[in-house]
């Protein structure tokens, strides 16, 4: 059985759509699936054993220059890697118009979705042959399990899903692997971040538990956050800039991980590593770390100014002493 997924972003999004790969080559041990996905996530799917081919789309670059000739022709190529196959099945776990359209239409073989009632933005059910109602009050990594289950006719797996994706790692762990934390500090949204002197609080803290942080980052304004939280502290690194799979290395090599709502805290669940996840203005119910040893921390008002570091510190110290007796 061949089957192509649609999911293109963002991070989270696509983490969020690996445990249904699992269920699905639990019950179907010959399964294989392409997966569309954009570009800047394109190293995640090939992280899961159920997946064969990966076709990048590049939706958001794109869309900035349609027409020039360059673009039509990676267009063309894409549309030409897309119809490769006669699927068994399409899912479109996006839901959005522009996956439908530009993705969904394209490709050969019965096409699956939500139905409008279920979907983010309705229009995009008319594009799909089978649509399938799932309740919105759920996790979105069990809404994707539950649009898998109905699209490929099984029942969906009772028991907590499996990204099975850490094992990808395992040969790669290092002799330093749990000698370490890491401080996700790094987020697309200024009222998500965490204030930087609540960082360095933390840090100080730790001065003298003989752990060392490193501090991962992306863009260069988050390098300088970087630079700043870890002046004058001995046991900090900032690490260069490294690619999704480096990261995803050095989280599944961590002890234990802080972070703020951020895509790599949803690739720290996907490895099974301990998380303690700080929330704001964001509600982990329906979107928050989903896995083995995931914590959220969540402000009463609303805002991450009031999430002390000593309230941080505390949970911190339990999930260290649980899983290490450190601290």
């Amino acid at each position: 059985m061949r089957v192509l997924l649609v999911k293109t972003s963002s991070m989270g999004d696509v983490l969020h759509s690996l445990p249904a790969l699992t269920d699905a080559k639990k019950h179907f041990p010959d399964i294989r699936f392409d997966w569309v996905v954009e570009e800047g996530f394109a190293q995640i799917p090939t992280w899961h054993s159920a997946v064969e081919n990966v076709i990048p789309v590049a939706i958001r670059r794109w869309r900035k220059n349609w027409f020039r000739k360059d673009i039509r022709e990676e267009r063309a190529l894409f549309r030409k890697q897309l119809q490769q196959h006669q699927y068994d099945a399409i899912i479109d776990a996006q839901g959005l118009l522009k996956s439908a359209f530009l993705v969904t239409r394209l490709a050969h073989g019965p096409k699956h979705g939500y139905d409008k009632k279920s979907i983010r933005e309705p229009i995009a059910s008319f594009f799909y042959d089978h649509r399938h109602a799932v309740s919105k009050q759920q996790h979105a990594v069990e809404r994707i399990r539950a649009l898998f289950a109905d699209s490929l006719g099984y029942k969906k797996p009772s028991e907590q899903g499996d990204y099975a994706i850490a094992r990808h790692f395992l040969n790669q762990q290092t002799e330093n692997q749990g000698h370490y934390l890491v401080f996700l500090h790094a987020t697309t949204r200024d009222e998500k971040h965490w204030p930087e002197n609540h960082w360095r609080q933390l840090i100080a803290e730790l001065q003298t538990t003989g752990l060392r942080i490193k501090l991962p980052w992306g863009a260069e304004h988050e390098h300088q956050r970087a630079l700043r939280l870890a002046e004058g502290f001995s046991h900090v690194e900032v690490l260069p800039k490294l690619t999704l799979a480096e990261v995803a290395q050095i989280l599944a090599d961590a002890r234990t991980v802080v972070s703020v709502d951020t895509g790599l805290s949803h690739l720290t669940a996907a490895l099974d590593r301990p998380n303690i996840t700080l929330f704001g203005p964001t509600d982990p119910g329906l979107i928050g770390g989903y896995g083995k040893e995931q914590h959220s921390l969540k402000s009463a008002d609303n805002t991450m100014q009031s999430i002390t570091p000593s309230e941080v510190m505390l949970l911190l110290q339990q999930v260290l002493k649980k899983h290490f007796s450190q601290l």
